[in-house]
């Protein structure tokens, strides 16, 4: 393994150095995830507590209503036993309702409640602002072609489900 030949390891250092992470994808992916979700917490402030994976969450519920349980976790990429904890969450919240499928009685459909509806039309503008300031170091010309990099990225995931791959 290679070792920096700078300065020794000090708190005091004003740059830290990342070795060969700092030329590594998934490393400056994960730490432009943790900015725009810091990002996110400090611009919403929402009196149902509405984190980014929740409001992922009821994105895709408002655009598929009737959506079961076990969609909604292939659709968000996420385990199905975690999806419960979650629908529960929201429910509790008042924000959407599970109803049993007329055609399944195993399964549950998602809905929207008004009050959902309501909260997610006053949390998506602040989140299309909190998206613009975000990204507003980019051109929209830039901010496309990243979008569509990072699709391809997950897109070739053979985990990623087809739904999500568009």
């Amino acid at each position: 393994m290679r070792k920096h030949q700078g300065k020794p390891a000090n708190s005091d250092l004003a740059e830290v150095f990342h070795g060969p992470m700092a030329g590594e994808l998934g490393f400056h992916l994960r730490r432009g995830q943790i900015a725009a979700f810091r990002q996110f917490a400090r611009a919403i402030t929402t009196p149902e507590g509405i984190t980014p994976g929740l409001y992922g969450m009821l994105q895709v519920i408002a655009n598929n209503p009737g959506m079961s349980q076990s969609a909604l976790a292939v659709a968000m990429d996420v385990d199905r036993s975690s999806i419960v904890k979650v629908v529960n969450q929201l429910e509790e919240k008042g924000l959407i309702v599970r109803d049993a499928s007329p055609t399944d009685r195993r399964r549950y459909c998602l809905h929207m409640t008004t009050p959902g509806v309501q909260a997610l039309a006053r949390i998506e503008q602040a989140v299309m602002r909190q998206d613009q300031d975000f990204s507003a170091r980019l051109s929209d010309a830039e901010r496309g072609t990243l979008i569509e990099l990072l699709k391809r990225l997950y897109q070739q995931d053979s985990e990623t489900p087809a739904s999500v791959r568009e």
